[in-house]
C-alpha cells in the first residue's frame, strides 16, 4: 500500500502565495513515507520534468495535476497532459476523459464555500472517479466530511483522504493508501478501482483556525500580487521606465 497525497500546493502557485518549494514539499513527503504526490496548483498544470530526479531519489513518484475552477467550481483533475489547465466546463472535462484515462477528483465538495461543487456533483456524477476527505475538520466539527461520504456512498464512489496542503506541517494525519505499484497510471487506475483506504486524524480547533486564516491571507495576497503586476508595453510602443532617486 501506498502513502499517498493527492491535493498539494507549493510555491509554484500561480494563484495562492505558498511559502514552500516543491522541492521542499518533496522531502518533508519522503521524510514521512509518502510513496506519490500529486502537485494540484490552481488553475495550472506544474511542469513535473524538472522535479522527477529529486523525487526518484527520495522515492517519491509525482503525479500531474491542476485544481481548475470550472464554472465556479474546484475540481481536482490528475494525471491528465497540460491541456486539463484549458478546460472551462463539465462537458469539456468529460470529453478530456474521453480521450485520456485520467483521474477526476471532487475537493471539500460540500463544505461552505462558492468554490465548492455542492449540487454540481450530483449534476455532473458521472464526470467524477472519487470524492475527497478533506483535513479540514476537527473533533467538534466534520459535518461537510460526513456529506461527502455519504454521497460518495450513495453513488458507488470511493473516498480519498487529502490535506489541501498549503503549509508542509499539514502532510501527516490526513492521507490514503493505496493498493497499486509505483506507477501514476497505475495509482490512478487503483484509486479508480477503489483500491483504497484512508488514515485521517481530527486536527485541533486552534489549527484549524490559524490554517484557514492563513490560506484565506494567502489568496488575497496573490490576488493583489497579479492585479499589481507589471503588464509588457504594448506592441510599437517603447516601454517607460522611472527611475527613483
Amino acid at each position: 500500500m501506498l502513502k499517498v497525497e493527492l491535493h498539494v500546493h507549493t510555491g509554484d502557485d500561480p494563484v495562492d502565495l505558498i511559502p514552500y518549494s516543491t522541492d521542499d514539499l518533496i522531502d518533508r513527503a519522503a521524510d514521512l513515507g509518502y510513496g506519490a504526490l500529486a502537485i494540484t496548483l490552481h488553475e495550472r498544470q506544474l511542469d513535473l520534468a524538472p522535479f522527477r530526479g529529486h523525487a526518484r531519489e527520495r522515492g517519491i513518484v509525482l503525479i500531474p495535476g491542476v485544481e481548475r475552477t470550472i464554472r465556479g467550481k474546484h475540481v481536482l483533475l490528475l494525471n491528465f497532459p497540460a491541456a486539463a489547465e484549458r478546460v472551462q466546463s463539465f462537458e469539456e472535462v468529460a470529453a478530456l476523459k474521453a480521450r485520456w484515462p485520467g483521474l477526476v477528483i471532487a475537493p471539500h465538495p460540500f463544505y461552505p464555500s462558492s468554490n465548492c461543487l455542492g449540487r454540481h456533483l450530483t449534476h455532473y456524477a458521472a464526470i467524477f472517479d472519487a470524492v475527497e476527505f478533506n483535513y479540514y475538520y476537527t473533533r467538534q466539527v466534520n459535518v461537510f466530511n460526513e456529506m461527502a461520504v455519504r454521497w460518495a456512498r450513495a453513488h458507488g464512489k470511493p473516498v480519498v483522504a487529502n490535506a489541501d496542503v498549503h503549509r508542509v506541517e499539514q502532510l501527516g494525519p490526513t492521507y490514503t493508501l493505496v493498493d497499486a505499484e509505483p506507477d501514476a497510471h497505475a495509482i490512478c487506475d487503483a484509486i479508480r478501482a477503489g483500491r483504497v483506504a484512508i488514515r485521517t486524524e481530527p486536527i485541533s480547533n486552534r489549527a484549524a483556525i490559524t490554517y484557514i486564516t492563513r490560506i484565506s491571507v494567502d489568496g488575497l495576497r496573490g490576488r493583489a500580487r497579479r492585479w499589481t503586476a507589471p503588464r509588457p508595453a504594448p506592441a510599437g510602443c517603447p516601454a517607460l521606465t522611472k527611475h527613483l532617486k
